[in-house]
């Protein structure tokens, strides 16, 4: 059931070598292409990249320009700490083997919201495959250099689009995390005036 595989997704920062099938990411990235998007327009690209090789290129270039400063909180997990947690890891991919970038059209005005949503169905379709998965930001920044235009100049990313977000796919390093638990007063119903 679709709750049951809400409740298992994880967002994982610590990956085996061992890539993904092929086939599992053309899933992966249907689930993506079938995503809510304003207006049924469309108009969010999505890379997948089943190279370890480049995967650890593009998340070092991910946590190159990395700032701090506007940090709202400065721990996330012990189990699977992210950068914030440990200022020593140098790829913002953690390790995994594969990757989709997702990218937006320039001047759309829910351009982010689109990205997220296909993010949303990837980690979802992962999660049934039994890959794992996480969701990282910095989109824009991580292609910002020589090397990262030259990339997407490669992908025939269209010059009007840039990179929102991606998803990080692979195999779980260690055990399972633990599901924390939801804090309370984050949802509410309404119903009739008040």
């Amino acid at each position: 059931m679709l709750m049951d595989i809400i409740k298992a997704r994880h967002s994982i920062r610590k990956y085996t070598d061992k890539q993904i099938d092929r086939a599992d990411l053309e899933k992966i990235l249907e689930a993506g292409n079938f995503a809510p998007n304003a207006g049924g327009g469309q108009r969010s690209m999505l890379v997948g990249v089943r190279d370890q090789a480049l995967t650890t290129k593009i998340g070092i270039m991910n946590l190159a320009t990395f700032d701090r400063s506007n940090l709202a909180g400065s721990y996330v997990s012990k189990e699977q700490p992210s950068n914030i947690d440990d200022p020593t890891i140098k790829n913002g991919f953690y390790g995994a083997p594969a990757v989709i970038a997702i990218f937006g059209q320039n001047n759309f005005m829910f351009r982010i919201a689109d990205a997220f949503c296909c993010a949303e169905n990837m980690i979802l379709q992962a999660t049934e495959l039994g890959i794992a998965s996480c969701i990282i930001s910095r989109g824009e920044e991580t292609f910002a250099s020589d090397a990262g235009q030259a990339l997407l100049r490669q992908w025939e990313v269209p010059e009007n689009y840039s990179a929102i977000c991606f998803v990080i796919l692979g195999y779980l390093d260690g055990e399972e995390p633990h599901t924390k638990p939801r804090k309370p007063g984050r949802v509410k119903i309404v119903e009739g005036e008040v």
